[in-house]
């Protein structure tokens, strides 16, 4: 079946910073690429920020850098529509498919030596992304995905899961029996807390100013969930953890003052990760006793390919139910009030869903 010409996408003008639902051409895959038909988006906190000015692209593709307007949307599914020429894969009209949030730019000095990309461009924020109703992708960027997977489940796994599963297992390392901190429920952390739990963790400390987040934190599998303005919020931290702290904390809500407590509650040889985006610094304010307990911070982004693939199967397999984080699905033309939703944390949301 042939595409139509045109498709409804949400469009980001960056000089502007105007956001709009709006008619543009279907693009055409070109050498090495797939047109995938896309059936499910998910919105995320970056997003936000790139409407507001907080995030810009960081390795914007020609066409982004000339036309100074972007798709958005790094989490999405959908089905192999069209291939390009020189397609090397085996793909199918039909076949079922999760798109990588990212690409390694192929040109860097890095990528020519076979290493990892120093230049590496993420979808919906360096080039076009899926919240339209076609989308193209270069052919290693996309991950087959098994029938029994809904859409909407498989759209949030590359960033809503697979940014805190590779902070938790890759960048904070975290270990069975490790007391584990995580600050923000949101779309980040309440995944974080289910991965947490399923390498061991123990106790799992959740930290959110929202009632309903420590309450929804709890049901996926938190030991404690801590308002971070309650009195003795230190004193409980304590008692949780035996005296001894957080041996891995996780910044998820990318909120400076987040970061600042999970600082002061570390065990000794205890991590931060920033797995939370902000344009905020980071400050250390007790740097000597940082210094003797053997504190880290330590920065992260995203995840690998290896990790959406390594998620699907664990998906599959039962090891992680993501039904609960689908908060809503959304019509792809109401897309700025998803937004809207998310950026006022309207309904709690874990993930909105856009559907074209």
């Amino acid at each position: 079946m042939n595409a139509p010409n045109t498709m409804l996408a949400g469009r980001l003008h960056l000089d502007s910073r105007a956001f709009v639902v709006e008619e543009v051409p279907v693009p055409m895959p070109g050498p090495g690429e797939v047109l995938v038909e896309v059936r499910a988006a998910g919105v995320c906190l970056s997003d936000v920020h790139l409407i507001d000015g907080s995030i810009s692209p960081f390795f914007p593709v020609e066409a982004v850098a000339k036309s100074r307007a972007l798709t958005l949307g790094h989490e999405v599914a959908g089905v192999v529509h069209a291939l390009g020429s020189d397609v090397q894969g085996l793909w199918n009209p039909g076949q079922r498919v999760v798109l990588q949030a990212g690409q390694a730019c192929g040109e860097c000095g890095d990528c020519l030596r076979r290493m990892p990309c120093g230049r590496p461009q993420t979808r919906g924020v360096d080039y076009d992304g899926g919240w339209a109703q076609y989308a193209v992708a270069r052919e290693d960027t996309l991950v087959p995905i098994p029938d029994d997977l809904p859409f909407e489940q498989a759209a949030i796994i590359p960033d809503a899961v697979s940014t805190p599963y590779a902070a938790i297992v890759e960048t904070g390392a975290v270990r069975p029996a490790q007391a584990v901190g995580i600050w923000g429920a949101g779309g980040l952390g309440a995944h974080g807390i289910r991965i947490a739990r399923m390498v061991g963790a123990a106790p799992i400390v959740v930290v959110d100013p929202l009632a309903t987040a420590r309450e929804r934190a709890l049901a996926f599998g938190a030991d404690i969930a801590l308002d971070p303005a309650a009195a003795g919020f230190a004193e409980a931290v304590d008692e949780a953890t035996g005296g001894r702290g957080i041996d891995v904390a996780f910044d998820f809500a990318g909120v400076g003052a987040a970061r600042s407590q999970a600082l002061s509650v570390l065990a000794p040889d205890g991590v931060l990760v920033l797995a939370g985006l902000t344009p905020e610094p980071i400050t250390v304010d007790a740097s000597m006793g940082f210094c003797f307990k053997g504190n880290q911070i330590r920065g992260h982004y995203g995840s690998g390919p290896q990790h959406v693939e390594q998620l699907i199967g664990l998906t599959s397999a039962g090891r992680i139910d993501l039904a609960p984080s689908i908060t809503s699905r959304v019509p792809l033309a109401e897309a700025a009030d998803a937004v809207a939703r998310l950026e006022n944390k309207t309904g709690d949301p874990i993930r909105f869903v856009l559907t074209p």
